[in-house]
């Protein structure tokens, strides 16, 4: 019985309680917060690494395109003006005397051509034969490489008309643009084209360009053969804010110069159709070129100044656009955190 005590004693003593439901409730609310809360950090870490990896890569791709556009807009610059100041340069060397027996060489189905009084102008004949080959496509080549990279609004996936720009080479002719006149030369100074369709032609509009005071811009009127303003054909605008229009124009006047050599040695020699107004004075020869260097010069100023607004376009955004959620937040209101920026025109 003794020997028994022991054993009674043991089931006598009472066992440890067994966990309650609150407390097991308790215990898998603590496992899962762990996992919760190592959930939590395995999301935002990701996230934060997907966006910075997304937003890395998207200005990576800015910047290559940047590059690009520079060095495009940079060649065809270089190029356009490599070919005008040749010819120029070599136009300068000519004396006017010599544009006589040029002229008389000039239409070799009519008269036989003499090589060798060719042979001294070679280089300019090449030059000259060059630019009128590709003076359309120059023009081009600044629009696209230049005038467009350096618009700030300019949205490329927006859509845009074919004909949102009328002005050409053969519109230049058909409105007898005169290259002699001073207000024809290009300016930067007063009213900037906005873009706007000027309308129709008024003898104000078309016979006093500064009536409205400086413009950046030139309202081409279209005229009939006698001279009158032609009031059925919409008035175009010649924006010197475009690198486009400028290599029209010296292309236009070179062309207008090169087809009248006699003009650098005499006035009179000047066909009857393009005889300078009686009251106008003719100009000289060194006038006539100097207009041109005026125009070329223009043309490699105004192309330097959107070179630095390529790069106006592509510079870096602020750290605040690198926030993740502030920087969609501001994406929704304005465009300030792209990486492209467009910025307001500063010729507004």
């Amino acid at each position: 019985m003794e020997q028994d005590l022991p054993k009674d004693a043991a089931r006598t003593q009472p066992s440890p309680e067994a966990p309650g439901v609150w407390q097991k409730i308790q215990s898998w609310d603590s496992r899962l917060s762990v996992t919760k809360g190592l959930t939590a950090v395995t999301l935002l870490t990701g996230f934060l690494g997907g966006y910075f990896q997304y937003l890395n890569s998207y200005e990576q791709k800015v910047g290559e395109q940047a590059k690009a556009d520079m060095q495009k807009a940079t060649e065809t610059f270089i190029e356009i003006s490599n070919a005008f100041a040749e010819v120029q340069m070599l136009q300068e060397s000519i004396p006017p005397e010599r544009f006589g027996a040029m002229k008389a060489q000039a239409s070799p189905a009519f008269i036989p051509v003499d090589t060798k009084t060719l042979e001294p102008f070679a280089d300019y004949w090449k030059a000259r034969t060059a630019l009128r080959r590709n003076g359309a496509i120059f023009a081009r080549k600044a629009e696209i490489y230049i005038d467009w990279p350096s618009d700030m609004d300019r949205d490329a996936a927006a859509e845009h008309t074919l004909d949102q720009d009328p002005l050409t080479a053969t519109l230049l002719t058909k409105y007898n643009f005169d290259c002699e006149s001073e207000a024809n030369l290009p300016q930067f100074k007063g009213a900037a084209y906005n873009g706007s369709d000027l309308g129709r032609p008024t003898e104000e509009l078309c016979n006093d360009p500064g009536a409205d005071g400086p413009k950046a811009y030139v309202a081409l009127c279209a005229r009939l053969p006698g001279g009158a303003v032609d009031p059925l054909q919409k008035v175009v605008a010649l924006n010197w804010w475009s690198t486009k229009h400028h290599v029209l124009v010296m292309n236009h006047c070179f062309e207008a110069l090169r087809g009248q050599p006699g003009a650098l040695a005499s006035s009179s020699d000047v066909p009857g159709d393009r005889k300078p107004d009686a009251v106008k004075p003719p100009l000289s020869s060194e006038q006539r070129l100097q207009f041109q260097a005026r125009r070329l010069d223009a043309f490699m100023t105004l192309t330097m100044a959107q070179l630095d607004r390529i790069r106006v376009r592509y510079r870096p955004t602020g750290f605040v656009c690198h926030v993740p959620v502030v920087r969609d937040a501001i994406g929704y209101f304005s465009n300030e955190c792209l990486p492209i920026q467009p910025a307001k025109s500063e010729r507004g």
